[in-house]
């Protein structure tokens, strides 16, 4: 499945691990939110990067005490009309801090994708190499915004208010 992180299509560096499947020495390894949360310290005690598929009807808050030493947390979207994962995306960013790499995976669509990265998402698993590339070229697209949301980026209002802010104190 292509990967879409940066604005571009990249290699995924986490191997998806099954619930029954034997855990590699080391690497980077995405697991289950069950498998996960079976012995959270032996698989973040292990040599790699540890990332958690999260289901959107489970509650974000049992990641938090996990969220410093997890390299990345993929929110699932098992169907296009269920947006809850954008809720967990923004209470990941916004409440609870979360720096690591957050992805969206399921059915992830284009048409969705700015709503996606606005909310703090930074990388996409789609399911076609022709969304990678529209995906890629849409992140380039948009660069204002007016509503302040989970990625971080300066709204257009505040935007203005620095200008007039910086021609006000002159030379």
């Amino acid at each position: 499945m292509p990967l879409v992180k940066g604005g571009k299509i990249a290699a995924d560096a986490f191997v998806h691990v099954a619930d029954d499947a034997d855990l590699p020495g080391d690497g980077a390894l995405l697991v289950s939110a069950a498998r996960f949360l079976e012995d959270p310290e032996a698989l973040l005690g292990r040599a790699g990067k540890t990332g958690v598929i999260w289901p959107n009807n489970r509650d974000v808050d049992d990641l938090v005490p996990y969220l410093d030493r997890l390299a990345v947390v993929a929110l699932v979207f098992p169907t296009f009309r269920d947006g809850r994962a954008y809720s967990q995306a923004r209470l990941l960013r916004e409440r609870h801090g979360f720096k690591g790499e957050l992805r969206a995976t399921g059915q992830v669509l284009r048409d969705q994708f700015v709503f996606m990265l606005r909310a703090g998402f930074d990388s996409f698993e789609v399911k076609k190499e022709s969304d990678a590339e529209a995906f890629a070229a849409t992140a380039k697209r948009y660069s204002v915004f007016y509503q302040p949301t989970g990625d971080g980026r300066i709204t257009a209002l505040h935007r203005r208010m620095q200008l007039r802010h910086s021609e006000s104190a002159g030379p």
